[in-house]
């Protein structure tokens, strides 16, 4: 644990804070014993928290005239952690209507009666006082507080306004993973009725390169099977994970496989701390992950150690893969290229192919690359050649990020799909204008000429659409708005351009329960002066513990929150402020016309979460979101003791609330869960399993890329099917058609027949395609068909190895060169063989390799996390990770200040660099170095906090990582490039 520990200061953004809590509650319980503290404080994760805990429900009782007899009122409220994707259930106990104390869910089949440091902390959420308390506005360099409706109108009329000017796309709306299901879904709607398909959201910058990798290599882009069926692997690899710190929960699931048996491999640049519970390590350099893949794949096919028949039934152009392995990536070319030998390369393959089923786990070490999506199809190919996917204890588990990014991936605000991973085009817009009983036309007349079917621009370039010349933009006007709605700037690349942009804008609005780094870099001054007529406003949201909805855990199983708390302060939820200001906007009545309202804080209106649940129930049919009613989902979360910790397969169990039959559920009925609520389909544990029938959570590949190419068909192979179904053969997704030929078109009611007619599985509002599919027959509603080892429709349809665009080996960028440059590419110009050209000698001057990562105090962007006194203290200084050699060499020693230099600084010469504290370390190789990328509020070594809202400012503040990271974006998805970059490392002098 790094570094050093925080000294006694006084104020309340002070050092001092913890200790300070900690000597007050020594004076006022100067004979406490351990055993009473503890009692006392609740959880026992801090004195700080036992003091803050008696202080609140001491004032709480005084208010209350229902405590003034000293009568408590106590309920315990189940939820669901807010940080990573694990999705660990937490019992809220509420007193007079604080939060008081926590208690991790110990019959929660996921997290099984455990917290990380996070998750033990995350009660401060109920009474942080570092939360952002009222709507603010940027006056004269000072945030000054100010009433929601002056907000609200100032905000909606400027919106008009530059509507007006400008056009609707010149408005860009960054929504959150943060989101609950309801409220992702929500923004989407809100987006869509506004008439821009200019909106986003974490994932495109953690594993969009998963989504569309995943997505046409088999058919649905997520985690294929779950933490809990880890525990059935007999070999697992982490590539690009370091899942002890970024997922410490998910561990507990791995350490139950090893107990069993299984080998664990870990690939990373870093000697991380899931590295050290490894059997092997494998350290390869940066951004050689399809290298080092292929170069396992040499020896499985050199060895014969494929599975050859599973190959023949299911995969589709395996054998371009095999040549490309035993041709191309020869031990020596793997090692030139990774650094990682033959013997090693030989070694991770036989324990994968000796223990079968393996499973592989990769998060945003391979997502975060200018070929993630080539990354992450190699990490496929290789679970497809050893017959993995489909199977328990196999599989590719893609550990998510955020508590609900699978969820926001799949039905919130993404630039080229509406949710449900509906494409943009007329019969997707149609399908929504039904579901939300809205005109198609009216929809269509919101959107500028020819720009409903385009893509929009991505969270990660909007940067450049605000400074790109227009003439070079695919819209009508560069973006001049900007809404940052529960999103941290500093989670993105290039952040000294990004300063810039800020100040280009006309509104900057940002959407969150902490002010987070936009606030302070919106307030500091830039170079050159802000624009003139730029309007700021700071707007409190709630976090999830303030409201009710669903959330969607990496595994796709799918929870529901009970509200903990009343907001607190002067904060609203985020889908009353949708609705506020879709109110000002004009589109109010559209928005929530099929909802009950409710009402919320202050006794507004607002729409009821379970309304929203429904009307997604009702219209995304594409990935099963259609069977979990709020009901359902209810049940689960009461009878958690129900369900099986390896399978996650309620045994028996009846709702005592409901008399719901919980028996064969599968917890949280991980998507697809197929069909309307009564079809009672139970969810599907492990994706494309065909050893079960369908009804039971089986599957099979889907048929989602036609159904022959050159003359060779993709459909399954006779006799690879799903257990029990009618269809024995491959067959292409159902439609109104394909029934009648059939012959199953008569097992329709005539209503069905009415809804049904002209339809396919995923735009029939009744559900009965499916149905008749799935439950008479025995088929999977998407077909079946193969996997595409060749995805020939992407740059690269057999991934290839490319040099990062900042390389500081020359001789492999001319071996491995990046794509050329892109135009109109998502409606930007896309820069790649032009910047790899302009820095092929970087090196010289740049010559440590610089990636970055997470660490297990924090999350994310930080803010929230960095704000909390009780994960404040235990990390509280922005470091780098450097080898002894490199810091040798620079006369650096353990805990020195020093500056790390990379190429944009050269530009902005008045810009020192990012000022850290050196962690001398083995943990890296000599040409690499580490930094942590949840810091924000200093800038290049000044400090943030005149910058910040009063009372909102974060108690550790350091210096971003991505204030320092390069350009370089995926040629498919414009994921950015965080993980390999170049740096250089200077001893601070002063």
């Amino acid at each position: 644990m790094l570094l050093t520990r925080r000294s006694t200061q006084a104020g309340p953004n002070s050092s001092g804070l913890v200790n300070s809590l900690a000597r007050g509650i020594a004076r006022a319980v100067p004979t406490m014993d351990r055993r009473a503290f503890l009692r006392r404080s609740g959880m026992g994760v801090g004195a700080g928290i036992a003091a803050s805990q008696l202080t609140l429900v001491k004032k709480v009782q005084a208010a209350d005239p229902k405590a003034a007899d000293g009568a408590k009122k106590i309920e315990v409220k189940r939820t669901v952690c807010g940080h990573c994707s694990v999705g660990c259930a937490i019992d809220a106990v509420v007193e007079n209507g604080v939060w008081v104390r926590q208690e991790p869910v110990f019959d929660s089949p996921i997290n099984l009666g455990a917290h990380c440091a996070k998750g033990a902390a995350v009660r401060e959420h109920g009474h942080g006082e570092y939360r952002l308390k009222s709507p603010m506005k940027l006056v004269d360099g000072k945030y000054k507080k100010i009433s929601w409706d002056e907000a609200l109108n100032e905000i909606s009329q400027k919106m008009l306004a530059l509507r007006k000017e400008s056009g609707v796309d010149s408005i860009y709306v960054v929504g959150s993973s943060k989101h609950n299901n309801e409220q992702a879904y929500l923004l989407r709607k809100w987006m869509t009725l506004w008439g821009s398909n200019n909106c986003d959201h974490q994932a495109r910058i953690c594993h969009s390169t998963t989504v569309a990798g995943v997505a046409n290599t088999w058919g649905y882009g997520a985690m294929t099977n779950s933490y809990n069926d880890m525990q059935n692997a007999k070999a697992a690899m982490y590539i690009g994970s370091n899942a002890a710190e970024a997922h410490p929960v998910s561990m507990l699931h791995m350490l139950h496989a090893k107990e069993k048996g299984c080998k664990m491999i870990v690939v990373d640049p870093r000697f991380s701390r899931t590295a050290a519970k490894a059997h092997q390590y494998v350290r390869l350099r940066s951004g050689s992950d399809i290298a080092f893949l292929f170069g396992v794949m040499h020896h499985v096919f050199k060895n014969g150690w494929e599975d050859k028949q599973y190959i023949e039934d299911r995969v589709y152009g395996m054998d371009k893969v095999r040549e490309e392995a035993l041709t191309k990536w020869t031990p020596d070319k793997v090692q030139e290229v990774t650094g990682v030998d033959e013997a090693t390369c030989y070694q991770v393959a036989k324990t994968m192919a000796e223990n079968r089923p393996s499973t592989i786990v990769w998060c945003m070490g391979q997502t975060q690359h200018t070929v993630g999506n080539a990354m992450v199809r190699a990490s496929c190919l290789l679970q497809l050649a050893l017959g993995n996917i489909g199977k328990s204890g196999g599989g590719a588990n893609i550990f998510r990020g955020h508590d609900n990014v699978q969820g926001a991936t799949d039905v919130g605000p993404n630039p080229d799909s509406l949710p449900g991973y509906y494409g943009l085009a007329e019969g997707s817009f149609k399908h929504f204008a039904r579901a939300w009983n809205v005109d198609f036309e009216w929809i269509k007349k919101q959107y500028a000429p020819g720009m409903m079917a385009k893509s929009g621009i991505t969270v990660s370039r909007w940067i450049d659409g605000v400074m790109e010349k227009n003439e070079l933009i695919d819209q009508d006007s560069n973006i001049r708005a900007m809404f940052f709605w529960g999103h941290a700037p500093n989670s993105q690349t290039r952040g000294l351009e990004m300063k810039k942009a800020m100040d280009m804008l006309d509104l900057l609005v940002v959407v969150d329960p902490f002010p987070s780094a936009t606030a302070a870099m919106a307030a500091m001054p830039g170079k050159e002066p802000a624009n003139k007529n730029r309007a700021v406003y700071l707007l409190p949201a709630t976090t999830q513990f303030e409201t009710s909805g669903s959330c969607t855990a990496s595994n796709r199983s799918i929870q529901w929150r009970e509200q903990v708390i009343e907001p607190l302060w002067d904060s609203r939820t985020d889908h009353m402020i949708m609705y506020q200001l879709a109110q000002k906007l004009g589109f109010d009545k559209e928005l929530v016309k099929n909802y009950k309202m409710v009402k919320g804080k202050g006794g507004l209106e607002e729409p009821e979460p379970e309304s929203i649940l429904r009307e997604i129930n009702k219209c995304v049919w594409t990935i099963g979101y259609t069977g979990q009613s709020p009901e359902r989902l209810k049940a689960h979360m009461r009878n958690m003791h129900v369900f099986d910790v390896t399978t996650l397969r309620a045994k028996g169990g009846i709702d005592k609330e409901t008399g719901y039959q919980l028996d064969g559920d599968y917890f949280g009925l991980p998507w697809p869960c197929y069909g309307t609520p009564e079809l009672k389909h139970p969810g599907s544990p492990n994706l494309y399993d065909t050893s079960k029938h369908v009804m039971e959570g089986g599957g099979n590949f889907r048929a989602n890329f036609g159904v022959e190419r050159e003359g060779v068909s993709l459909l399954a192979g006779d006799g690879s099917h799903s257990l029990g179904a009618d269809l024995t053969m491959g067959y292409p997704e159902f439609d109104h058609l394909l029934l009648k030929k059939l012959g199953w078109w008569d097992e329709l009611s005539e209503d069905e027949k009415k809804a049904a007619e002209g339809k396919n599985w995923k735009t029939d509002p009744s559900g009965a395609i499916i149905k008749v599919a799935m439950k008479n027959h025995g088929c999977h509603p998407f077909g079946n068909a193969k996997a595409r080892a060749v995805v020939w429709n992407f740059p690269d349809p057999v991934p290839q190895h490319r040099e990062p665009l900042y390389s500081n080996r020359p001789e492999l960028v001319d071996k491995y060169p990046t794509h050329e440059d892109k135009k109109a590419f998502w409606r930007l110009p896309t820069l790649y063989k032009t910047v790899q050209e302009k820095n092929k000698n970087i090196g010289k001057d740049y010559p440590l390799l610089m990636t970055s990562g997470r660490l297990v105090e924090y999350e994310g962007g930080g803010e929230e996390t960095r704000s909390n006194p009780w994960l404040a203290e235990l990390q509280q200084e922005m470091f780098v990770e450097l080898n002894p050699r490199a810091a040798n060499d620079r006369g650096i020693r353990n805990g020195d200040y020093v500056w790390v230099k990379t190429p944009p600084m050269a530009a902005v010469p008045e810009f020192k660099g990012l000022r850290v504290k050196a962690l001398v370390t083995e943990r890296v190789g000599p040409d690499t170095v580490f930094l942590p990328f949840h810091f924000s509020g200093r800038w290049g070594g000044i400090d943030l906090a005149p910058y910040y809202p009063e009372g909102a400012m974060p108690v550790v503040r350091g210096e971003s990582v991505n204030t320092a990271t390069t350009y370089g974006y995926d040629s498919v998805t414009m994921m950015q490039e965080t993980k390999t970059t170049v740096c250089q490392i200077e001893k601070a002098t002063a």
